[in-house]
């Protein structure tokens, strides 16, 4: 199959429990028969929107994952694991509980650009070793704490004494099993994620979303199956820059497009140097592109 046959989008699967991201992308690909990619791993204990790029729309990827990510979570007071979630060791125990009011009190400490250290078990690299092979192993290193933004936390309920459920808006990098492990220290006391939900990834939401056995159901995937979403859905942030035929030729040859055969090149200069914008032609994206002093460098031509 061609990159030009496609098929070419996203799919947005509602990740069930128990299953890698990975491994999703394995079933997907039997189905698509091309190459196929994820924006944004969820751990095997949560389930809700993944989102998964087809054929070319691999390009896009690291767009939809620089997006910010909607989460709903339960949090288990008293306990500490290993994997700051309900599948690792139990670490430490502690009879606190905070009341709905503390936990109410504490959260604006939480909202706005904070500090986090990421979970040992996590994807991270570290010398060239996933954090998490080195968490197995007993060697994970304690990770420096990294900035990370966190837009929106409330909290929805209190079922019991043990438990909260919150839920989260995030920037890329933030880690929901942090958040909640570090609710629990503020509060005095231990705390891991027992449950957790993704409700939206950037454009991608819940609603959108379709069950992974539906994928087997339907057989083949092919380029205008209803629930493939165009492969522009990921670049919603990133500036449009209309082309003539000649001038989308030239990006998808690799080439280089001068200002002087752009007329409101001007606007793109405001950007800035180095910004990334999507370069259009007849309705259609034919490349991502970066300002380059006086020229658009096309950085990834689509092939459709």
């Amino acid at each position: 199959m061609t990159a030009e046959s496609g098929p070419h989008g996203w799919l947005v699967i509602d990740k069930p429990p128990g299953l890698t991201s990975n491994r999703v992308v394995e079933l997907v690909r039997r189905n698509a028969k091309t190459k196929v990619g994820h924006a944004g791993t969820l751990d095997p204990l949560a389930t809700g929107v993944l989102p998964i790029a087809i054929g070319e729309a691999t390009k896009t990827v690291m767009y939809a994952m620089g997006g910010q990510k909607r989460y709903r979570f339960r949090i288990r007071w008293g306990v500490a694991r290993a994997t700051d979630d309900s599948e690792g060791a139990m670490i430490g125990e502690s009879a606190s509980r905070p009341t709905p009011q503390a936990i109410e009190a504490i959260i604006p400490r939480f909202v706005g650009a904070i500090r986090q250290r990421p979970p040992s078990y996590s994807a991270i690299k570290i010398s060239g070793q996933r954090s998490y092979k080195l968490a197995r192993a007993g060697a994970a290193p304690a990770q420096a704490a990294r900035l990370v933004e966190i837009a929106e936390l409330r909290l929805i309920a209190v079922p019991d004494g043990d438990h909260a459920e919150c839920e989260a808006l995030v920037g890329k990098g933030a880690y929901i099993r942090a958040l909640a492990r570090d609710l629990g220290a503020a509060l005095g006391t231990f705390a891991h994620i027992e449950e957790l939900r993704r409700l939206s990834v950037g454009r991608f939401t819940e609603n959108q979303a379709i069950a992974l056995d539906s994928i087997a159901e339907q057989g083949h995937i092919t380029g205008n199956c209803a629930y493939l979403l165009p492969l522009e859905t990921a670049l919603d942030g990133i500036p449009a820059q209309v082309l003539t035929g000649a001038q989308a030729v030239r990006l998808r040859n690799g080439q280089r497009v001068k200002s002087d055969d752009i007329s409101n090149f001007a606007d793109l200069g405001r950007l800035g140097e180095g910004a990334v914008v999507g370069a259009w032609h007849d309705r259609a994206l034919v490349a991502l592109a970066r300002v380059e002093g006086d020229c658009l460098r096309p950085i990834r031509v689509i092939n459709r």
